[in-house]
């Protein structure tokens, strides 16, 4: 089995087959040794299933391996460019500005929209989803509800930076 989820991962072009077959594998055997045996698939597909989760965890682990403002900087928004400070395109003084026109439209939101979003971003990996889960529980919202929040109130502050950046 191991071989085969070796396979499985360097098929899908992972940097390290053999350790997401080890996780894969002590993912299994966890949860043999909590439950006593696996229910609802044979135990090869459900090895596959655990397979897919690791495989989906470890692209996601690279694709945010950088802390961001922005969890969608693949997009090109103004607040992605902002979380990029080692990128060479965009000069100090465009950034000032952009930093200037960003405080600009946080004051312009109201008192709840800022705070949340300014509480939304703070963390970074396991302490930003922490941080959100209790962010959700405490406005009573789910987590969907609340990241759409944040996706409009960050939608709305793109367009205001965008504008008060063409504006000078």
């Amino acid at each position: 089995m191991r071989r085969r989820l070796v396979r499985y991962f360097d098929f899908r072009n992972c940097p390290f087959p053999d350790d997401l077959a080890d996780e894969t594998l002590n993912r299994v055997a966890r949860k043999l040794e909590e439950k006593g045996e696996i229910v609802g698939a044979t135990p090869a597909h459900y090895c596959y299933i655990v397979a897919r989760l690791v495989l989906l965890e470890s692209v996601r682990r690279r694709d945010h391996d950088g802390p961001s403002l922005d969890d969608t900087e693949r997009s090109g928004g103004v607040l992605a460019s902002l979380a990029k400070p080692s990128e060479p395109a965009i000069d100090t003084a465009v950034k000032e500005r952009l930093f200037t026109c960003l405080e600009q439209c946080l004051s312009k939101l109201r008192t709840q929209e800022r705070e949340l979003i300014l509480e939304y971003y703070q963390g970074i990996q396991r302490e930003k989803i922490e941080r959100r889960s209790q962010m959700a529980a405490q406005r009573g919202l789910t987590m969907n509800a609340l990241s759409i929040r944040a996706c409009r109130i960050r939608t709305k502050l793109e367009a205001c930076v965008k504008a008060c950046s063409e504006e000078t």
